[in-house]
This record gives C-alpha cells, sequence and structure tokens, in this order.
C-alpha cells in the first residue's frame, strides 16, 4: 500500500503503525532554528519526504548519561523508554502525524495536537505511551511534536533580547511554528485546519495554557485539553518578566566560562547542560520555564486569565489521585473550567483519574492517565486488565468526541456533565465505574503531604 501524499511543502512518503488501517508520517521537519533564534517555518522541501523514522529528541539531561544505570531515574524510565533508543539534537524541530490511511485530502478529520510534558527539560514526542496513539481509528488525526528544551529552550539573556527584540520561550515558540505548520499542512493529511484541540500534560498543560492565553493562537486553536497542569495558581507555574531570568543565565554563561553570546553559542551541548545543570543545582526551583516575553506571553497568566484574555473554546482538564500536588492541580483544573461558565464561553469538563495502576503501589502516579488517553497499554509492562482495557477505550471516546465537537459525550458513554454554576462535580475515571462524582480534598491534601513523588 502506498501512504504517499502531497502537501503544500511538497510530496512525503510514511509508512503504516500498530493499527490497521492508519497511516504514520514519523520526523516530518517543521522548522528550523539555530541555538536561540526564533523557528523559521519549513514551506518547501525538495523530492520526496521520507517521513519513516521518527526525528531527533532535544538535548536533555539524559542525553548524557546512561539511564538505566540512575536508580533515581529507574521508575519513569522502566514506565516510558526502557528498551528503546533516542537520537538528540539541537536539530530536533520535527513532528509526526497519524490519520486513517484511506482519508482524502481535505477530508475535514478533527485534529488532536499533543505537546509532551517533562518539566520543560525532557521528553519527546514518541516515548513508549505516544507511539501510535488510538485516536485515528475513531477518525481524528493524531499529531505529537519535538521542541527545545532545559536551557537551549528556555534561556533569557540581554544580548539575545537586543539581538531578537525579545528573549526566552524558545521552546513554546517552537510549539507555536508547529501549530501554525499543522494549519497549513494538515489538510493534506485529511485534517481540518479548523478543527485542531492542543493537548498537553504536565509541563505540555502549562504549555497548552500559554497557547491559549497568547494573542499570538488567534485562529489556531479549536478546543484545548490539559491534564496535571492546566490552570493558573499563585503556587504552581506562575511567570515572570524575562529581565528576572537574566541573573541566572549570567551565571550559566560564568560557569561554562563564555565571556559573550558568541562563546555561549559555540559551547558543546554537554557543556552547557551541565554549565546550566551546576547552577540550578545551588539556585533551586524551576529557571527553564516560559516567561513574559511582551510577544507570545505579554502578561502574567492570572491576570490574562481575569481579564479573559484565554481562547473561547471548550476546555477537557483534570489531574490524578497521585499527582505530584493533588490537590493544587485538580483546583487548579476546576477552577479554570468554572471561569469559563462565569465568563459564558463555551462549556468546560473537568475530571479526576485514580486508576490505581496494576503491576505496582504508586497508585494514580503524574503522568499515569496517558497510556489510556493515547490508547497504548498495549506498549505498557503491566499486567493490564479487562477495566483497564474498558477504561482506556472510553476515555479514548471522549477525548475523539471532544475533538470532533468540543464536547465529549456520545456513543454510549456515562453522560459527562461540564463544570457550571451549581454543578461541580467531575468525571471518575478509574478505579471504580466511570461515572461524575466528587473529589476529597482532605484526602488529597494527605497524598500530597505523604506520597512518594517519582520525578521525571
Amino acid at each position: 500500500m502506498s501512504y504517499e501524499r502531497t502537501t503544500p511543502c511538497g510530496p512525503i512518503a510514511g509508512c503504516g503503525c500498530q493499527w490497521p488501517g492508519v497511516a504514520a508520517y514519523k520526523g516530518i521537519r517543521y522548522a528550523t532554528a539555530g541555538r536561540w533564534e526564533y523557528p523559521v517555518p519549513v514551506t518547501h522541501w525538495d523530492g520526496t519526504y521520507q517521513a519513516t523514522a521518527y526525528g531527533a529528541a532535544c538535548y536533555q539531561p539524559r542525553s548524557f548519561y546512561d539511564e538505566a544505570q540512575m536508580p533515581e531515574k529507574a521508575f519513569y524510565y522502566h514506565e516510558f523508554r526502557e528498551g528503546e533508543h533516542y537520537d538528540y539534537s539541537e536539530d530536533c524541530l520535527f513532528l509526526n502525524i497519524w490519520t486513517p490511511a484511506d482519508a482524502a485530502p481535505g477530508a475535514g478529520l478533527p485534529v488532536l495536537f499533543y505537546i509532551h510534558g517533562g518539566g520543560f527539560t525532557g521528553g519527546c514526542g514518541n516515548e513508549k505511551h505516544f507511539d501510535g496513539p488510538a485516536w485515528p481509528t475513531k477518525g481524528v488525526v493524531a499529531v505529537t511534536i519535538n521542541y527545545r528544551l532545559g536551557p537551549l529552550g528556555f534561556a533569557c539573556l540581554p544580548e539575545l533580547s537586543a539581538e531578537a527584540g525579545h528573549t526566552g520561550n524558545y521552546g513554546l515558540y517552537d510549539q507555536l511554528c508547529a501549530l501554525q505548520w499543522v494549519h497549513d499542512n494538515i489538510a493534506a493529511f485529511g485534517g481540518d485546519p479548523a478543527r485542531v484541540t492542543i493537548m498537553g500534560q504536565s509541563a505540555g498543560a502549562m504549555s497548552v495554557q500559554q497557547l491559549c492565553l497568547s494573542p499570538l493562537t488567534e485562529g489556531l486553536v479549536a478546543g484545548a485539553v490539559m491534564s496535571s497542569g492546566g490552570g493558573v495558581s499563585e503556587k504552581l507555574a506562575t511567570t515572570a518578566p524575562a529581565p528576572e531570568k537574566y541573573a541566572f543565565w549570567q551565571k550559566v554563561a560564568a560557569q561554562a566560562g563564555c565571556a559573550d553570546l558568541a562563546a555561549l553559542r559555540a559551547l558543546a551541548p554537554a557543556d552547557l547542560f551541565a554549565a546550566w545543570q551546576a547552577v540550578q543545582k545551588e539556585a533551586g526551583g524551576m529557571n527553564c520555564t516560559p516567561v513574559i516575553d511582551g510577544q507570545l506571553i505579554p502578561r502574567e497568566g492570572g491576570l490574562a486569565a481575569k481579564r479573559g484574555d484565554q481562547r473561547a473554546v471548550p476546555y477537557l482538564m483534570g489531574s490524578t489521585s497521585e499527582d505530584i500536588v493533588p490537590p493544587i492541580v485538580h483546583t487548579m483544573a476546576k477552577s479554570w473550567c468554572r471561569r469559563q461558565a462565569d465568563l459564558g464561553r463555551p462549556a468546560s469538563y473537568a475530571w479526576f483519574f485514580d486508576r490505581r495502576l496494576p503491576g505496582d503501589d504508586n497508585g494514580a502516579w503524574h503522568s499515569s492517565d496517558l497510556w489510556y488517553w493515547f490508547g497504548t497499554l498495549d506498549h505498557c509492562w503491566r499486567p493490564m486488565t479487562a477495566h483497564d482495557r474498558l477504561l482506556s477505550e472510553q476515555m479514548v471516546e471522549y477525548l475523539c468526541n471532544f475533538a470532533r465537537s468540543g464536547d465529549p459525550n456520545g456513543g454510549g458513554l456515562p453522560r459527562w456533565e461540564p463544570i457550571a454554576k451549581g454543578q461541580s462535580k467531575v468525571l471518575r475515571l478509574g478505579q471504580g465505574e466511570t461515572r461524575m462524582g466528587g473529589v476529597n480534598m482532605a484526602k488529597l491534601t494527605h497524598t500530597m503531604l505523604t506520597n512518594k513523588a517519582v520525578g521525571e
């Protein structure tokens, strides 16, 4: 079977995947960028693009050590990456598309565009749980992306601001560029550029949040899904002006022995990451994060939300019972949905995932819901049960319904009510029957105080 298509950039050849009748287009270069330069979209290629293998991920801490030899990394390595091979490079601006093989150009299928998490310092769009989403089996085009991470994606320096007019957020601009590329090219893969729902988890959810608050995404977003990081809070994911980060990055330059920007740009990636990690260890906190740059992020998220700057689209949001900070991320999600209702915006829906995954006693840990949303349980080492498969089928159906219409309901699924005045229940997904219900906040707070965090 031929998987060749013609895009505005030129012809492209894909391949099959684990789902019969689904075509995969892997490692599509969507943009180019030098170190700390903003991305330039790809608009043309010569010959037929061979999109049959995943592109390189951005350099990240794990690029420079063997995860298998790091006990503190064992949990997530065993869960999502063990036995896999990843290439790492600064040349990492690639995306992946899965679509029904028989989807005609311009078929108008809805699109789910996924942004991976990893604390803005790790991850890629083709780890085990992302490798072949089930969504195209339901008539929804799937997209995952790579973007710049760590010091390559989020450095802020006055010299860079003088050069480009603003600094920081290089990784977020990559995401925006990928979203624009999808808007311009997805019809060739059967997708509808007017029906693109963006989705992310953890730092990916924070990224989706920023994109939904940005004036630069006008006309690009039809809906948004955020897991374990969506919403705004003074206790989590606050955004500082770029100049407040200058001192940190100047220390990184000094640590690396770089007297000027040219030397810092020429520094080997391993040395750049080593200098950043040395300064990060001393400084603490998160310093590779989005900043207020006056362009993509014109103001702090809480203020922007109060102003009503967010995209007036439907939202699907939630968290897990053993999340990193369970009560905070749960409240953020519900409060965001309620804000949309109070503003008279499209209906928004909240969930709570509490499935205690089989195979260990870690419960519904941070990121555990992703196996179910993507429908990739067969890639997981865990002894998944009939209950897990039914739950994943339901979650995939809800998600694909939402991508189609902005409403997750349909197909005989248990009714999911939006958050609204007088309706504060969320959809309970996981341990018991899927149903609307409340969440015990005292228990969540206890979980936050007693659980053993498993970091990426």
